[in-house]
């Protein structure tokens, strides 16, 4: 019964008696000391037994355990010396063999033993401790045993921690991901309904020009077929007269016949009726060649989970800027600050692409692998950088000092990578001038971009559709 209620009243951590326990929100209690060691350089304050997250940086005593175990201990130095006057056997444990306490621990057989048995044939040579000292030391091997497992543990409670920020991270980044791509279709749909409403009015023009048009033309034929009726009206009623009366009116009846002439029959056009070719003649095609306007084309995006955390990016992915610092995942792809990196690498054909500089300190360029021999690999990066007012062209996979640049005011950069040539040119497309050309044998290569102080932005490239 003792024994159960001195497990009861022990520390998880220490396993002894507790001292000066603390109780946290879970109801677990532990040894404040124990505790905070556990907590030390932990980045969550969780319970050491079922993980939950604590809600206090110091929880507060539990003084109702405090005194079990104050109880239990004045208890226990009282009974102790009245158990062994009246039962010495039901306190220590005794051989089996002898019926003697055990009073030695066999360090070879790893073993109580008692005093007869230390002196039997079973143990001749070995080597002995008192029980104290023996557990003493293996109480001290057990703690440095544990304490890697400890480490461990607080490592994978480091990594938790990180894979919760993950978690948090990926759900912030799906909301924002969600509201840029709303926007973008908003943008989309709006420009197709004011397409839909400018082709529709121009439609409902033509229908009022086309309708006035045969208005026009059925008032005119009116006229004329008033005319007429008029002339042959009076012509047949001096038909129907008299002899003598009909001879004196005939010149001024043939005058009036004469002076009537048969209008031409009006004809239908082609231009009289809508004209659906225009309208309807490739409508998509045409409404996307006008979406062109609304759309452009980014030869580079970058990778906004390469960035460096004083980084942000624009929405579209096509700029980036310095900020303070704000708290990111580590991952594996996460580049030095103030570094950005294109979303995709390149390992063969021909890509070009434009960026426009600003600030006091900025680099444009290149970074990757090329071949050397059969199976090696060298990493490197290539770069037009400008810093103290000056611009130099940079290989960090050579020894040979940064190469300076005799040009001015750059505002904008041209990097071209053609595989098939193994050349990278770094060009000033406002003068077309070149400014620098590494030849290497390239395998897969990054666009990179770094800003100390101003953003820098991937220019859109031009579409041209041939049919």
């Amino acid at each position: 019964m003792a024994s159960r209620l001195e497990q009861h009243l022990s520390c998880p951590i220490c396993c002894e008696l507790f001292r000066d326990p603390v109780v946290l929100t879970c109801s677990h209690s532990f040894c404040k000391v124990c505790l905070e060691n556990w907590w030390e350089d932990k980045l969550l304050k969780t319970c050491p037994v079922c993980k939950r997250r604590s809600s206090r940086d110091n929880p507060p005593k539990n003084l109702v355990l405090k005194n079990l175990v104050e109880t239990f201990t004045e208890e226990k130095g009282q009974t102790a010396p009245a158990a062994e006057q009246t039962s010495p056997s039901s306190q220590e444990p005794e051989c089996r063999l002898h019926s003697e306490k055990l009073r030695l621990f066999c360090l070879d057989h790893q073993e109580l033993i008692c005093l007869v048995c230390r002196d039997s044939r079973t143990h001749k040579d070995h080597r002995f401790s008192p029980i104290e000292e023996a557990a003493s030391d293996l109480r001290e091997q057990l703690r440095r045993n544990i304490k890697p497992l400890q480490d461990k543990l607080k490592v994978l409670d480091e990594s938790r921690a990180q894979f919760d920020e993950a978690a948090a991270h990926i759900s912030l980044q799906t909301k924002q991901t969600q509201t840029q791509i709303r926007a973008e279709f908003e943008k989309l749909h709006q420009f197709l309904r004011d397409e839909e409403e400018s082709r529709m009015k121009a439609l409902r023009e033509e229908e009022e020009q086309k309708i006035q048009n045969m208005k026009d033309k059925m008032a005119a034929l009116s006229r004329d077929m008033e005319a007429l009726s008029k002339t042959i009206s009076e012509t047949e009623e001096q038909l129907r007269a008299a002899d003598a009366s009909f001879l004196l009116q005939y010149k001024t009846a043939e005058e009036r016949l004469q002076r009537c002439p048969l209008v031409e029959e009006p004809q239908m056009e082609d231009e009289d009726l809508i004209d659906q070719v225009k309208h309807l003649g490739n409508l998509g095609f045409n409404i996307w060649m006008n979406m062109k306007k609304l759309v452009q084309f980014f030869p580079v995006v970058l990778d906004p989970n390469s960035a460096g955390s004083d980084l942000i990016l624009s929405e579209d992915l096509t700029s980036g800027r310095a900020r303070e610092r704000q708290k990111v995942p580590e991952n594996p792809g996460r580049l030095s600050d103030g570094y950005f990196r294109g979303s995709e690498s390149f390992v063969s054909g021909t890509h070009s692409w434009e960026v426009e500089v600003r600030g006091q300190v900025w680099s444009v360029g290149v970074s990757g692998h090329v071949q050397r021999g059969a199976d090696t690999e060298v990493r490197g990066s290539w770069f037009i950088q400008f810093t103290e007012g000056k611009y130099f062209a940079v290989s960090t996979k050579s020894l040979a000092p940064d190469l300076a640049l005799s040009v001015k005011n750059l505002q904008r950069v041209q990097v071209k990578l053609d595989f098939d040539t193994n050349t990278l040119t770094f060009t000033d497309p406002d003068t077309n001038t070149d400014l620098h050309t590494v030849t290497d044998s390239f395998t897969e290569i990054f666009p990179f971009l770094y800003t100390y102080d101003a953003p820098l932005k991937i220019s859109p490239k031009s579409i041209t559709v041939t049919v």
